[in-house]
């Protein structure tokens, strides 16, 4: 890129000389008040909600605020890099886009829209199974950039393996394996709306599209649509996994596998000894279990029980640059931001998400110099403390 991602700033008080100011806020935590007014109900309600009266969305956020950065002073910051090793690659900063399915309801461009927008910045984008395009027009979409794909694991196997040599052959180098998900929680706003987007074929590109699918069908999808909602809806997902399940992802994926919705130690080791590559701490955003413990209050355990054998990457509250510069603190590989793309894409599109991409690395870029570090690697659990909020 050249640079450093906080030049971004000189870029907008530049364009400000000829009255230009920027069509989002630079504060991204306004973002989601914004949605709320320009969006309708169900889709609002779907990104922003979470399961139960919200508490665990809470917790993630306090887990991040009750942390706070010591700066330090009259260290060499000048030149800064803020790139890492994730999973082999060498990616130019310590971030991802988070997995979101049925993008169609924020915006008509959907996924390819934030897809491309990673990829203009350099971020790997992490298409979710539940996406409303099919993985590979995502990945034409993104030419030859980083991708990652995430499976919501169905109880059809067929499917499943169908899934795994799509995402193979499209280029997705990377597979992200939810498992808080085995079934929907309880999701008060969407329920109040009666709003679940899949019952109308929104999300369900993947699977319409998949040949193992459609083998399962007694008619084409679009001779009887709601045939193929209820076939969808009967395999999405499966409670009765367990760890020995795992193999059957490394026999059909030669790349890394990474968990995410680990939240306790023993399953964090759990993973490393079934041979996966990584795990994402995470709740889900909150979306899940309702009364969860805060993703970031897990993050210290999970790295200290796996950090030396597998890649820990972490989301779920995650808001703001200072919030990135915590994760990487408390000993998280890279991050992976959901919400607040989704917004962005809501309210502007492929730019609205470019502007949440490069908001949240100039503000991060920016908290490393001022408390004295010149890229993620120097950062730890020193640079913090804890303090009641």
């Amino acid at each position: 890129m050249g640079g450093h991602w906080a030049d971004f700033q000189y870029e907008i008080y530049l364009n400000g000389m000829s009255g230009a100011v920027p069509r989002l806020p630079t504060d991204l935590t306004r973002l989601e008040e914004l949605t709320e007014r320009r969006l309708g109900p169900g889709p609002v309600g779907y990104v922003a909600g979470s399961a139960g009266a919200g508490s665990t969305a809470r917790a993630n956020r306090a887990a991040l605020d009750r942390r706070r950065i010591v700066p330090r002073m009259l260290r060499d910051v000048h030149e800064r890099d803020l790139s890492v090793e994730v999973l082999g690659r060498t990616l130019p900063a310590p971030l991802a886009l988070a997995p979101i399915g049925v993008l169609s309801i924020m915006h008509p461009d959907a996924e390819s829209a934030a897809a491309r927008a990673a990829a203009a910045r350099g971020v790997p984008f992490i298409l979710s199974s539940a996406s409303s395009t099919p993985l590979e027009q995502v990945a034409e979409a993104m030419g030859d950039a980083e991708r990652w794909f995430q499976l919501y694991w169905p109880k059809d196997p067929e499917v499943a393996r169908s899934f795994l040599s799509r995402a193979k052959a499209a280029g997705y180098s990377a597979l992200v394996v939810t498992l808080d998900t085995p079934m929907l929680a309880w999701r008060p706003r969407d329920l109040d709306q009666a709003y679940l987007p899949f019952l109308h074929g929104v999300g369900t590109a993947n699977y319409f599209s998949d040949p193992a699918f459609q083998d399962g069908l007694a008619k084409p999808v679009h001779e009887d649509p709601n045939a193929a909602v209820m076939h969808f809806v009967g395999m999405f997902s499966d409670p009765a996994k367990t760890w020995p399940d795992l193999a059957f992802l490394r026999e059909n994926w030669d790349g890394p596998i990474v968990l995410k919705g680990i939240l306790h130690p023993d399953d964090a080791r759990a993973a490393a000894d079934a041979g996966m590559d990584g795990v994402i701490v995470s709740n889900h955003g909150g979306r899940q279990v309702a009364g969860s413990i805060g993703a970031a209050d897990a993050l210290p355990g999970v790295v200290e029980a796996v950090g030396d054998r597998l890649t820990v990457l972490f989301d779920s509250g995650v808001r703001t640059g200072d919030d990135i510069f915590k994760a990487l603190a408390l000993g998280a590989r890279a991050v992976l931001v959901g919400r607040p793309y989704a917004y962005g894409l809501g309210l502007d599109g492929q730019a609205g998400v470019e502007h949440v991409i490069r908001c949240l690395l100039a503000e991060l870029d920016l908290t490393l110099a001022l408390s004295g570090h010149a890229g993620p690697g120097t950062v730890g659990p020193g640079d913090l403390v804890e303090s009641a909020v």
